[in-house]
């Protein structure tokens, strides 16, 4: 596990020149992060965080978009995370015959030696390295006002948060690394499931008494308090604590801040009043990467489509099947059928007329978490409530359901027409509510119970002789 760390030494100089050369290359980082003019391009590790100017430069480059930078850039903008739990659940399958990488997670046959697995376990981990330099260096420098130190350690206690959310619920348990020092987590176990989120909530509920309701930048790029407290809703849902999933969803929505976008096309834009949580989206090879993975592009068919399972989920009448899926029609033995592939982010070039942002947390969301919380707790008229404002957004009636057990079906239902292919909220949400086997059981042959984890890749446990495998795997 320790691979990333061991093999790959992070050198604060080092460290701080690449992020120094994402600020410098993306002019989206200049909306995130009023970054001083003139900034150095190289400096040793007791200036990193001497002053706010090199602070803020280091902190513009962990929340850096593109994917171009070895050092500190957001490493969930791949793509991979919707994109191969997607394959795995029953959202997605490849075009053609595909990659052997693709081919494994499709048929829940993935292997130790997977490229993608490794990326997967080792890219959250290369993020958390500068993520977890900051909060160290920042609380022990002399040159940071109080209030600012207190602000960017909550912000960077957020991004920790968020990569130890998605490798738990991708991996189990997993290795708890809070530290830069290679000595100390060269060799370490995998930490408890509740331990981790024991961290996460640790790390959460700190920066919910840290950052302020107002966003600190231009954008909501930087996490503010209802960013914390979406994030707390989420993680709430999970643990299956309701009041409190309710309570946090509560907050953002009755905040005033937000509203749903009327306009499907508007959702995933810059300036959508709909984003709680969101980075400019500006890498080296295009827009977003989802739209890379998604859409056609350079002459060339999509390379994923929807699902038939996904398609059928989609009721008469839902406008999300025709702003958000592509429609191909193509010809097979002299029967034109039509092929549908996401749409959501619509920008292969960056330098198209509209600009799209990278969604990490959005309205439409906490409408549903908090309409699962409410139904928990049955409280079904908030529960419904919330569940049709989503709906009626979407061009649909309002739900008939009634009993809770069917108001939480029509929930789940929901979940799956509004947020596929958005962080693996499909593939998780399947193994959180218990239903994963049942439904992919029947939906992937060869299914079986263990493929809701995935394996521990190779290389990491050939690097930490502590690490264990998952069951069902060699």
């Amino acid at each position: 596990m320790l691979f990333i760390m061991k093999k790959i030494p992070f050198h604060y100089n080092k460290l701080l020149t690449g992020l120094l050369l994402v600020a410098a290359m993306a002019p989206s980082c200049k909306r995130l992060i009023d970054i001083p003019a003139n900034p150095p391009t190289q400096i040793t590790e007791a200036q990193q965080f001497a002053d706010s100017a090199t602070t803020m430069t280091a902190i513009a480059g962990i929340y850096s978009y593109p994917t171009g930078s070895s050092y500190g850039s957001f490493t969930f903008n791949n793509g991979y995370l919707s994109l191969y739990t997607g394959l795995s659940g029953d959202e997605l399958l490849p075009a053609s015959s595909g990659a052997a990488d693709d081919l494994q997670f499709y048929s829940n046959s993935v292997t130790v030696f997977n490229g993608i697995l490794n990326s997967l376990w080792s890219d959250p981990y290369r993020g958390l390295y500068p993520v977890n330099a900051a909060l160290k260096d920042i609380t022990a420098s002399s040159g940071l006002s109080a209030s600012l130190k207190k602000q960017l350690t909550g912000e960077m206690k957020v991004v920790r948060a968020l990569y130890y959310f998605y490798l738990v619920n991708l991996f189990g348990d997993v290795p708890l690394v809070t530290s830069t020092d290679y000595n100390a987590t060269a060799m370490i176990p995998r930490t408890s499931i509740d331990s981790i989120y024991g961290q996460i909530l640790t790390d959460l509920t700190d920066a919910q008494q840290a950052l302020p309701k107002d966003y600190p930048s231009t954008g909501r790029v930087r996490p503010n308090l209802y960013t914390v407290d979406a994030f707390l809703s989420k993680v709430y849902l999970y643990r299956q604590e309701w009041q409190k999933a309710y309570d946090a969803a509560s907050t953002v929505i009755g905040s005033g801040e937000y509203a749903l976008e009327p306009d499907l096309n508007n959702v995933f834009l810059d300036g959508s009043q709909e984003a709680i949580w969101q980075l400019p989206a500006n890498s080296q090879n295009g827009a977003t990467t989802e739209a890379l993975h998604f859409l056609p592009n350079y002459g060339s068919p999509a390379k994923y489509l929807m699902t038939p399972a996904l398609l059928s989920a989609f009721e008469s009448g839902d406008i999300r099947l025709q702003k958000w899926a592509m429609q191909t029609v193509v010809n097979v033995g002299g029967t034109n059928q039509t092929l549908y592939n996401p749409y959501k982010y619509k920008n292969i070039n960056e330098s198209a007329p509209t600009v799209e942002d990278f969604m990490i947390f959005r309205l439409g969301e906490l409408y549903l978490i908090r309409a699962e919380a409410a139904a928990q707790l049955g409280n079904m008229t908030t529960a419904l409530a919330d569940l049709n404002a989503v709906r009626v957004r979407a061009g649909l009636g309002a739900s008939t359901a009634s009993s809770q057990a069917d108001v939480l079906s029509a929930i789940q239902h929901e979940r799956q027409t509004e947020l596929f292919t958005e962080w693996g909220s499909r593939w998780l949400d399947l193994k959180r509510t218990g239903t994963m086997n049942a439904v992919l059981g029947v939906a992937k042959p060869g299914w079986k119970a263990t493929d809701s984890l995935y394996p521990v890749p190779y290389p990491q446990i050939q690097a930490d002789n502590l690490l264990t495998q998952n069951p069902g795997y060699n």
